[in-house]
């Protein structure tokens, strides 16, 4: 007898955002207001978002699940911020998908 797994694996998005010269400020403001509304949604383990000395943020996200991300990537939020995110970078994104490896820690009470 076959079975197949339906174990939810967590994925991780990461990566590097840099803003176009006198953008930094409206970045900021785009990717801050996409943090908490994201850390609500089903599924959403992690959302952070870093800034870095050379100006570029870092947002890193982990997910319970590729469903999860899915459904979350196809939401009203993300796809303004998506139409929206091009005039303020320089270049394209540096980013990253992969499945976390490391067990992620149980939730404490």
């Amino acid at each position: 007898m076959t079975t197949t797994s339906t174990a939810q694996v967590p994925v991780s998005l990461y990566g590097f955002l840099t803003p176009k010269p006198g953008h930094a400020d409206e970045l900021r403001r785009l990717l801050m207001d996409l943090v908490e509304p994201s850390r609500g949604h089903e599924g959403s383990l992690q959302c952070h978002l870093h800034e870095q000395e050379d100006g570029r943020f870092f947002l890193y996200e982990i997910w319970r699940s590729r469903e999860d991300l899915d459904r979350h990537n196809a939401t009203p939020l993300l796809r303004a911020f998506m139409d929206e995110l091009p005039a303020h970078l320089e270049g394209i994104p540096e980013a990253y998908f992969g499945v976390l490896r490391s067990p992620y820690p149980a939730v404490r009470a």
